[in-house]
């Protein structure tokens, strides 16, 4: 099963790692307007960790950020390796410190050791802004809190169908679907009335009490799903095994002899 890119504990990614990190992203986005948000390549990792089969960075990364192999340029690659080796560097800390979260024993989400998403409440976040500069962004179609994570991880899931596809055991067929389900309905726009600041206790609530349950609902489905596969572990590729003559049959050499006399003497 999936083990940490990087064996040894590391420091945490602080926020200030984050926003290199957005910077970073926002290069690269300047030349292919398709690369994603963090919130997006978060979910797309979690994906990745809970995955059956380990993934490598030669396989997902041209699937999430459109690069080339090395020392091939396009659209999407990075512009040095410098910033390459930034980039991979905190890929690797964030994937070994949620890889550690969901391996941790833990009966709440408040527990520090828990996984917590990097997700932005971009709702919120619009909402505490001055009247003045609110006024000039357009709120319809803002995010919903979480709604990009849940898209980058069934993202992942989508692009290698053959590793999620259901195992023979039917109590894990349950918590597959059961834990695709949480995701899925994370995806889902949050259209009941906000009753929750997640920004500060003070500010403006953005997000309703269904999302907030679903939002924990989709936490806990990603540690199921971890578990579940890690159980369960990689696919096994079934070996098919020619068929040979009996040896008594006639060689399929066209020699006229029995088998046994011919090509299966030996």
């Amino acid at each position: 099963m999936n083990q940490d890119p990087a064996s040894l504990a590391v420091p945490a990614i602080t926020p200030e790692e984050f926003d290199e990190l957005d910077l970073i992203l926002d290069d690269l986005r300047s030349r292919h307007d398709e690369t994603p948000q963090w919130e997006f390549c978060e979910g797309f990792m979690a994906a990745l960790i809970c995955c059956r089969r380990l993934i490598p960075p030669s396989e997902y990364l041209p699937v999430l950020l459109d690069i080339g192999p090395p020392g091939q340029h396009c659209e999407g690659s990075f512009e040095n390796a410098a910033q390459a080796e930034s980039f991979f560097g905190f890929w690797m800390r964030r994937w070994n410190e949620v890889a550690q979260a969901l391996d941790a024993e833990v009966d709440s989400l408040d527990d520090a050791r828990a996984y917590y998403p990097e997700v932005m409440d971009v709702r919120g976040a619009v909402g505490a802004l001055p009247s003045s500069e609110r006024d000039d962004i357009q709120t319809e179609g803002l995010p919903s809190f979480g709604q990009v994570w849940a898209l980058g991880f069934m993202f992942a899931v989508e692009n290698w169908p053959q590793d999620w596809s259901p195992p023979r055991d039917k109590e894990a067929i349950k918590w597959l679907e059961q834990g695709l389900q949480a995701m899925v309905a994370l995806t889902e726009d949050d259209n009941d009335p906000p009753t929750i600041a997640m920004l500060d206790d003070d500010g403006p609530p953005s997000v309703s009490e269904k999302r907030f349950e679903a939002f924990a609902d989709a936490i806990w489905a990603v540690y199921d799903l971890r578990e579940m596969w890690r159980n369960i572990g990689p696919r096994v590729e079934t070996v098919y095994r020619e068929a040979t003559p009996g040896r008594n049959d006639p060689c399929y050499c066209g020699s006229d002899k029995k088998y046994k006399k011919c090509h299966g003497a030996n």
